[in-house]
Parts: structure tokens; C-alpha cells; sequence
């Protein structure tokens, strides 16, 4: 038996490789793609550590490259969740009671194994799945889920480690248990990092989980999966089911033994599972717990006073990384009139080097948006501006998807601060800027607060202090990351912690001991040593 009180492992942001051009990582993860495309994978579901097939299957395509067959994965169905279910019970009570350094022990196992033997592949299924250059995959399918399984095992140390005073003859503790059920966890189709974090991060903290993949991102989550077993993970910890979204709602949240929710996806999906959770609230066992990041309508504004050379990459990378596939891509900006034509000037330049095309050519920075839905979504909005007299396309504003899901960086002008791309959510690769009088920042500031419902990133760009102490202020409710002289994306676990507030979720801080908190129920034990024989108070006499 152990007894000893462990140190974990510091913690550390994982290297970010670079690929340069002639390097041996880019020439290994190549090899990796050619390979996984050299094979139709066939992609089953892990249900209590079995891998589970129906023979019911879907095909899974490069959204840059529709004519390439991946593979199938294989769909579920209510008998699928039900065992996921059944699977997530039975593994709780040993699961639970394993000692906190073993759980952790696992997690670490697996950071490990993501930065060093499956990098390449983890990499390439992202890449290839999710149609991601190679830097946006590794900042996130390596460098953010290893962050996110390193720095969580710190905070849950972190959180095992707060107890409370004891006075003389007695001795006060507090359990940190697991949530009494199990946890569904729901993830997106844009980060592999999140698809990692949403069910581990329960996970880690003594529960079991059934997870939902976004359909568009099986083919990594697989990986994930793998890498989870070859870590230790005990089955039916987390069991990865592929059924619709409906079917396992409909059986998931009349269970008695649901614990929570944990959920990255559309606002609107948000708030309608958290009116059946409301109305089925005296089925469960507990209250369940309701996590949820979800949509975002980012913002940069500038300052007249602002170094606009250094807004030029900021505005290409906040808006046009990942086709703008991130609930934190800048999508509005407040530009001072008088600052335009440097600007455009500046970003004219910019825009005219960027090239789109597959992720196999590293070369490109844009490839092509997750698939056919999001594809028309957005070409819809791109009509609406182009047919539109309160706003004109000045960048891009083309696209096609007779080889792939392609779209063209686009931007747009307006002279409307409530034009319907000034306020919707597109989650594509559109930027709308509205141009006012230089004499209104604090109005300005005022218009950004109240345009939106969502509150999740938001950038200002200034030089004066007390220009920035102003935005910061007026601001303060706009957005749960907020970013001084920079762009409105790109927050790093440890250093950042993610979420946003108002209609962009729960602000359960993905990357922070705020997260891991919600995932236990504290039990506070208090141990007299010698108890009291007599009830009389002193008063008393």
C-alpha cells in the first residue's frame, strides 16, 4: 500500500514543433499522412474497453479532399448508450477508489505518449479529418490536450491539497468524491484538444463518462482513444458512443444515475439540453452539474492612437486561422474612420500572400471548413453582403466546393454597427468591420458591449493607459478572455484559462482548477479524538 504523500510531476506547456521546410518532423508526419490515407480505416465505437462495430456504417472524407475515402465509422444506436450506460456504472465504485496518484499516473501516461509516439499520428488524423494546417493541429491536437492532461493533474493535486483547519482534539477533512452517476460529455468537431478534455477532465477527478464525438471528428477521437487504453485507463471509465445526438439525449438525460454535463457545441443546443435537463430535475439522484462553452461573436476594436502595423497579423490570424472554425475567431471590428486607409492598405498587402488548398501542401495557410452545412452557412452570409447596400465585400468573398469545402478569407465593410454580420455567428472565415468617428472610443466601447449576446473573447488595440484601463472597464462583461494588443484567440492552458460568460456558456474556465471543481462533491469529515462525556456549558452554571 502506498504512504506517502507524492509530489506530481511539474507541469510545462509541450514544445511547439515548427516544420520547417528540409526538418525531420515534417518529413516524419508526411510519411504518417501518406499512411493513414493509404488505408480505408475502419473506425468502431469503445463501449467498456471493447471496441464495439454495427456494420451500420458512414464514411468519413477529407473536408479538402471529397474524392479521398478515409474510411467508415460505425453508428450506434439506443442499445449502444444504453450499455455505455451500464459500462459507466459498474466502473465507478474501483474507479473511484483507485488512489488519486494512479489516476494521475494514467493521464500523464497519456500526455506522454500524444507528444512522443503518437504525435504523428494524432497530428495527421486532425490534419486529415478536420482539414487542419499543420500548425493550427499541432498548437491543438499536441501541444493543447498534453497541456490540458498535464496542468489538470496539477489542479487536481492542488485541489486534494486545500483542507480545512483542525483545533486542538479534533481533526477536520475534506473528500473531493466524484459526482454520485455518470457524466456525457459532448464535444466539437474543431478541436482535438477539447474532444480529449471534455470527458478526461471528469474522468480525472474519480468519474465515468459517455462521450459524444461531433460526427466530423471521429476519425481523431478515435486516436484519442487508443491513446487513453495504451495509457491504463480501466474500462468503461470513458466509453465513446457514435449514435445521434437525440438518441442518446432522449435515453442519457431520463436516467436517474445522470451526474452532469459537459458540453462544447452551438449555444442554441446549449440551452435546449439544459431546459430537458430543468424538466427532468426530479428524476436524477442529484442536481447535475451543467458545464457548457458555447458560441462567441468576437471582437477587435482599435483605438485612433493604436500601432496599426501590428494589427495587420492579428486581424489575418484572429479571423482566418482554422477558416475561422473557433468560437474565439475575431469576427467584428471597430476601426476609427480616420485609421481605414492605413489599414486596408496594410491588410491589402497582407491578404493577397495567402494561399488555401489541402493541408498536404504546407504552404497553405487556409484549407477548407469542416463540411457541407457549415460550407452553405457561410456562403449564405457571403450573399447576404454581397447583395446587400449597408455593407460591400473589400476581401475575398468567393467559394467553391466542387473539390472541397473551400471559402475564401473574406471581409467586409459596413455602415451599419447592428448589420446582421456585425451580430450573428457565422463560424466561418468572415470579418466585418465598421468604421466610427474617431471622437467616439467610449461610445464605441459601449456599442461593442451591447451589440452581441455572447461574451466570450474580445480584443482591444491602444497605446495610452489610460485608453486601455477604459476599455478594460467599459468591457469588463464582453468577454471572459480579453486581449490587451493582440489578437482575440489562441489562449494556452496554465496562462489563459478559456471561457466567456452571457450567451458563450458557463465560464467554467477550460485549463483551471475552476473546471476540475465542478466535476466533486465535497464531504467534510470532522474526527474528535476524545469525545465529551458531559453536556453541561459553563453558562450552564
Amino acid at each position: 500500500m502506498s504512504n506517502a504523500i507524492f509530489k506530481v510531476p511539474d507541469s510545462y506547456n509541450e514544445p511547439i514543433y515548427d516544420y520547417a521546410p528540409g526538418s525531420p518532423e515534417k518529413e516524419s508526419l508526411l510519411k504518417k499522412i501518406k499512411e493513414l490515407k493509404s488505408t480505408v480505416h475502419d473506425v468502431p465505437m469503445h463501449i467498456n474497453g471493447k471496441e464495439v462495430t454495427t456494420g451500420d456504417k458512414a464514411e468519413i472524407r477529407p473536408p479538402h479532399e471529397l474524392s479521398h475515402l478515409l474510411g467508415h465509422y460505425h453508428k450506434g444506436d439506443a442499445s449502444h448508450v444504453k450499455k455505455a450506460i451500464d459500462a459507466a456504472l459498474k466502473a465507478k465504485k474501483d474507479w473511484e477508489e483507485m488512489p488519486w496518484q494512479d489516476r494521475a499516473a494514467i493521464f500523464l501516461k497519456a500526455a506522454d505518449l500524444i507528444s512522443g509516439p503518437y504525435r504523428d499520428k494524432i497530428n495527421a488524423a486532425t490534419m486529415l479529418c478536420q482539414s487542419k494546417n499543420v500548425y493550427q493541429s499541432e498548437i491543438d491536437a499536441v501541444m493543447e490536450l498534453c497541456d490540458f492532461l498535464r496542468f489538470n493533474v496539477k489542479f487536481m493535486t492542488d485541489i486534494y491539497k486545500n483542507q480545512p483547519i483542525s483545533t486542538r482534539g479534533t481533526w477536520n477533512r475534506i473528500e473531493h468524491r466524484g459526482l454520485e452517476g455518470f457524466i456525457f460529455a459532448i464535444t466539437p468537431f474543431n478541436f482535438t484538444a477539447i474532444a480529449g478534455n471534455l470527458p478526461s477532465a471528469p474522468a480525472m477527478m474519480g468519474n465515468c463518462v459517455v462521450w459524444k464525438p461531433a460526427e466530423s471528428q471521429i476519425f481523431s477521437a478515435n486516436v484519442i482513444m487508443e491513446v487513453f487504453k495504451e495509457a491504463g485507463l480501466p474500462d468503461g471509465v470513458i466509453n465513446l458512443v457514435y449514435a445521434p445526438g437525440p438518441t442518446m439525449g432522449d435515453i442519457i438525460f431520463e436516467h436517474p444515475d445522470f451526474a452532469g454535463l459537459h458540453f462544447t457545441g452551438s449555444t442554441g443546443v446549449f440551452q435546449k439540453l439544459w431546459k430537458i435537463i430543468g424538466n427532468n430535475i426530479s428524476k436524477y439522484k442529484a442536481y447535475p452539474r451543467i458545464v457548457g462553452e458555447t458560441g462567441g461573436k468576437d471582437f477587435i476594436v482599435a483605438h485612433p492612437d493604436a500601432d496599426y502595423s501590428k494589427m495587420v497579423a492579428a486581424f489575418i490570424r484572429g479571423a482566418f486561422e482554422f477558416q475561422g472554425q473557433k468560437c474565439s475567431a475575431a469576427s467584428r471590428a471597430y476601426i476609427p474612420k480616420s485609421r481605414w486607409d492605413v489599414l486596408h492598405a496594410e491588410l491589402k498587402e497582407e491578404y493577397h500572400t495567402l494561399k488555401m488548398g489541402s493541408v498536404e501542401d504546407f504552404s497553405n495557410f487556409v484549407n477548407a471548413v469542416i463540411d457541407e452545412a457549415a460550407f452553405d452557412k457561410i456562403a449564405e452570409y457571403i450573399d447576404y453582403i454581397k447583395e446587400s447596400k449597408d455593407a460591400e465585400i473589400i476581401f475575398g468573398g468567393n467559394y467553391s466546393k466542387e473539390k472541397g469545402y473551400f471559402i475564401e478569407p473574406t471581409i467586409a465593410l459596413t455602415t451599419d454597427p447592428h448589420f446582421k454580420t456585425m451580430e450573428e455567428e457565422i463560424f466561418g472565415p468572415v470579418l466585418t468591420v465598421y468604421l466610427y468617428d474617431d471622437d467616439k472610443f467610449e461610445e464605441t466601447l459601449e456599442l461593442v458591449d451591447n451589440t452581441s449576446p455572447y461574451a466570450l473573447t474580445g480584443a482591444v488595440f491602444a497605446r495610452k493607459r489610460e485608453d486601455i484601463r477604459l476599455a478594460e472597464a467599459k468591457l469588463r462583461h464582453a468577454a471572459g478572455n480579453f486581449y490587451i494588443n493582440d489578437k482575440p484567440t489562441g489562449s494556452i492552458v496554465g496562462q489563459q484559462p478559456f471561457g466567456g460568460a452571457r450567451g458563450s456558456g458557463t465560464n467554467d474556465k477550460a485549463g483551471s482548477m475552476l473546471n476540475l471543481l465542478r466535476w466533486v462533491s465535497q464531504r467534510t469529515i470532522k474526527e474528535t479524538f476524545v469525545a465529551t462525556k458531559d453536556y453541561r456549558y459553563p453558562f450552564l452554571g
